[in-house]
Parts: C-alpha cells; sequence; structure tokens
C-alpha cells in the first residue's frame, strides 16, 4: 500500500493462540467472543502481523514476532510450533535480512522482539539483521533487563544482551521524530516504555500503535488486555487518540488476522473497520 511518498507492506511472521480473556481483560467473554471465537480451551488465534515501511530510501521493520529462538515453554504459552515465515516474508516484499536499515521496537515483549535475533549453531543469540539499527525506547530497555515476577515470562534478556553487544542499538526517549514524517509517541499503557509510530506522507496518514490497538476489535476504549501493565494509561492515550484515528487515519494492527491494515469509521455508535491493502502472505 502507497500512501504518499511512504509504501507499506505486511505479512504474517507466525500464528499463534492465547487465551481470549487476557486479550479483553474486564470485557466478559459474551462479548468478546461474538467477535474472535475461542476453542474449548478458551484460546482465540492470533497472528504476528509484521510492516515493512519503504521510506527515504531506508527500508524499515515495525517489531519482528516471536522468532525461531523460542524455548519449550515459551512454544506452548504462545502454542506454537516456534516455526517463523520471516524470510518469506521479507522476500514477499522484495527484501532479505541484509536489505533492513532500522528494526522499530515499540516494546520488548517476546511475540514483539523475539525474532530480532537468532542463534548459532552454538546456541548464541545474535541480532537477525546484521547491518541494522535496532530502535529501542530507553525506558523499555530499563524494564526489559530487569524483569520482575509479572514479567519475566515475556522479557527475556539473554536476547536483549545479544543486540547490546553488537553495537547495533539506538536508544529513544518519549517523543520522536525519527524520520521526517515518522514520529514515536510514547504511550506507556501496556508496558512502561511502550511506544507507537505515527506516519505521514503528503497528507496521507498511517498509525501503529502496536499494543494499545492490537486488534480492530480493540478500538473502543475499555477494551483492554489484561496483560496491560497500566490499563487506565491506555484507557486514556485511546480516548485521546480515537477523535484522530477516525478522522482518516489507516490502522495497522499487530495481531489481528483478517485486518492488517484497516481504515476505522463509525456507523451510528458502532466502530467499523474497512480493509485497506492486500496482505502479502495469509
Amino acid at each position: 500500500m502507497k500512501f504518499g511518498q511512504f509504501e507499506i507492506a505486511t505479512f504474517v511472521e507466525q500464528r499463534f493462540k492465547l487465551d481470549g480473556g487476557s486479550m479483553f481483560g474486564v470485557i466478559p467473554r459474551s462479548m468478546w467472543g461474538k467477535m474472535i471465537a475461542p476453542d474449548e480451551d478458551n484460546l482465540i488465534p492470533m497472528v504476528n502481523n509484521l510492516f515493512v515501511l519503504k521510506a527515504h530510501g531506508k527500508n524499515m521493520i515495525f517489531d519482528i514476532g516471536l522468532g525461531d529462538t523460542l524455548s519449550e515453554r515459551e512454544k506452548k504459552v504462545y502454542t506454537t510450533d516456534g516455526v517463523s515465515s520471516m524470510d518469506a516474508g521479507l522476500a514477499s516484499t522484495g527484501l532479505n535480512v541484509d536489505d533492513i536499515d532500522y528494526v522499530i521496537l515499540t516494546h520488548l515483549h517476546t511475540d514483539h522482539a523475539g525474532g530480532a535475533v537468532k542463534q548459532t549453531d552454538s546456541g548464541e543469540f545474535v541480532p537477525r539483521f546484521p547491518y541494522a539499527k535496532y530502535l529501542i525506547s530507553a525506558e523499555e530497555w530499563k524494564v526489559a533487563v530487569n524483569p520482575n515476577e509479572r514479567t519475566s515470562a515475556v522479557y527475556i534478556p539473554q536476547r536483549y544482551h545479544a543486540l547490546k553487544g553488537s553495537g547495533q542499538i539506538e536508544f529513544i526517549d518519549g517523543n520522536t521524530e525519527l524520520f521526517p514524517g515518522i514520529r514515536a509517541v510514547h504511550t506507556g499503557g501496556h508496558t512502561e516504555g511502550h511506544f507507537a509510530l505515527e506516519m505521514e506522507s503528503e497528507g496521507e496518514r498511517v498509525f501503529y500503535y502496536a499494543d494499545i490497538f492490537p486488534t480492530s476489535h480493540h478500538m473502543r476504549v475499555p477494551f483492554v488486555p489484561a496483560t496491560d501493565l497500566f490499563p487506565l494509561d491506555t484507557m486514556k492515550i485511546k480516548r485521546a487518540k480515537l477523535p484522530q484515528i477516525l478522522d482518516g487515519v489507516v490502522m495497522a494492527f499487530d495481531h489481528d488476522i483478517n485486518l492488517p491494515l484497516a481504515r476505522i469509521k463509525t456507523e451510528g455508535k458502532r466502530i467499523v473497520a474497512e480493509s485497506v491493502g492486500e496482505r502479502i502472505i495469509s
């Protein structure tokens, strides 16, 4: 999909399942179950939609999925076989790992940052993208390398240290213009350092709010995952951004199984999403 001088493409890095209640927090199953049907174990289908942006002569990728270094325990947590479609997905955009200039990590949970590294034959973690700069929130880094009892299942410091040791990390703080027309917006809410990306070219806008709006079913303010550390902050940023989003913005959804890119509008009291562009790999 082209917007202005920019071009964004999407592919599915990996399919997995999570507990439906964990994705909708206080919203009862009788409501969210009509949107995404759970299986007999209350699990709902999820995907990692990765987005490749071509802008300013650079190739950028937003978040990087689960990857192929998952432990057996992690495979059980995410109900996946751990097989990544990273290489095939990049190839569908005409790229490979050597072509990526920037890996932008909105936060460091395993389903967003696990694919940032690979393992050598000796089991050592090394950066998957040898020539890329990894853009990471300094605030997110601090909590990720020092996980607590609640976050230790989703923050794996060994992977992050491999990135730090390579010298490929660039830390960002707060609200930052990364490139002309590409802005990082600190959101908090989901994690302390979680940030979003707002992109605009020639008046056309695409927003990637990662796990603040993980699917098109999470547009309403109270629809907040139970995994959010600061749900009231999530609701605050959603409430502030919704009027802007409804004014013609295309949303990129990291975990939506049907709509990786969608334009959001209202029909009466309902918020609806209309597909934009085409999925490259389904």
